[in-house]
Formats: C-alpha cells, structure tokens, sequence
C-alpha cells in the first residue's frame, strides 16, 4: 500500500514540474479579464486540502487511520494506470496550451482560442484529468477521508466552474468558441 501512496505522491510532484515553466513564463503578462470569484477561491483552496493537505497527513500520520480499508493489490495498480493517464492529459493540456493556461478564469491580452492537439478532440482536457485524478485516489490512498474527499470537493467546482469559462470563453470569442463547442465534446471527445 505504501507504493501507491509513494505514486501519488510523485504524481503531485509531476503536476508542479508541468506548471512551473508556464507559471514563470507568465509572470508580468496583463489579463484583460478576471473572474474569479469567493466562491472559486474557497473552492479552490477546499482542493488543495483535499489533493495534498489531507493525503499528507494520511501519509505521515496516524489520524486518519480509522478511516483505513484494504483493497487487492489490482486495484491500487489499477489505480496507478489511471493516475499515469490523468498526468498525461494534464501533461498534453499543457502543452498545447502553453501561455494561454492560467488557474482560475482570466483572459491574458494576447489570449488565443486554441482548439489544435488535445483541444481538436475535447475542450476541458485539464478537468478531464482531474476526473481521472479523483477516480484514481480512492484507488492509491485507501482512506475514505484522503481517498474520496477530493472527488466530494472536485463535483461542485467543475459545474461551477466549465459554466463560468465557457461563459467567460463565449464573451471573449463569440462565434468561434460557439462553433468549437458545437464541434467538440466537454470532457469526452464527441463522435
């Protein structure tokens, strides 16, 4: 068991390496709008306790260990795979993002619409992989408070927040982003 907490824990360390040169490239770039809101910021800060302040004291205490439960060890290299495949399309976003990527709803000046890559196919490939992020947790923390409090958290943020963006998306782009949205799916490509 103490592999798949070792993984998520790498996969964590992952993400961070995928932002940090997108996040130092960008600083000093003007938006040319902001949405972020309270609740957004709570949300999001509810995230983080629940991807990585929870999981850590999972991890190197003993608190939450009344919450254990064993699964096969299939399941936590299930767990793994998918994990592997979220990091991928987190990874993959990223790149086809690039200066565009920002971590709440704002729009840089020299914003493009980007629908090549894994935009062709999906237009929220960063939520995509956090759902995939929060189906493999329970798998590789088996604790039902640091396995399933980040999916209890992520559910209300990605309503909220793919409704905001593509609001925000649709302001900024009009036609063109309402077309992309004919054309692609959310998180599951459209076929």
């Amino acid at each position: 068991m103490k592999t798949f907490v070792i993984v998520y824990f790498i996969g964590i360390v992952i993400e961070m390496a995928i932002r940090a040169p997108i996040r130092k490239a960008q600083r000093g770039d003007a938006k040319s709008d902001q949405r972020v809101s309270t609740q957004e910021k709570t949300l999001l800060g509810l995230l983080f306790l629940a991807m990585f302040f929870i999981p850590l004291i999972y991890a190197f205490t003993n608190w939450l260990d009344f919450a254990n439960y064993t699964l096969p060890t299939w399941a936590g290299w299930l767990g793994v795979a998918i994990f592997a495949f979220a990091l991928f399309v987190f990874w993959h976003a990223h790149v086809d993002l690039g200066l565009n990527w920002s971590p709440s709803l704002e729009i840089r000046q020299k914003h493009e619409l980007i629908t090549k890559g894994i935009y062709r196919l999906i237009r929220h490939p960063m939520y995509a992989s956090q759902w995939l992020w929060v189906i493999a947790q329970p798998l590789l923390l088996q604790n039902w408070v640091a396995g399933f409090l980040n999916l209890l958290v992520f559910i209300p943020f990605y309503f909220l927040r793919v409704k905001a963006e593509e609001k925000m998306m649709l302001d900024t782009f009009g036609e063109e982003y309402k077309t992309y949205m004919q054309n692609t799916g959310g998180v599951f490509p459209k076929f």
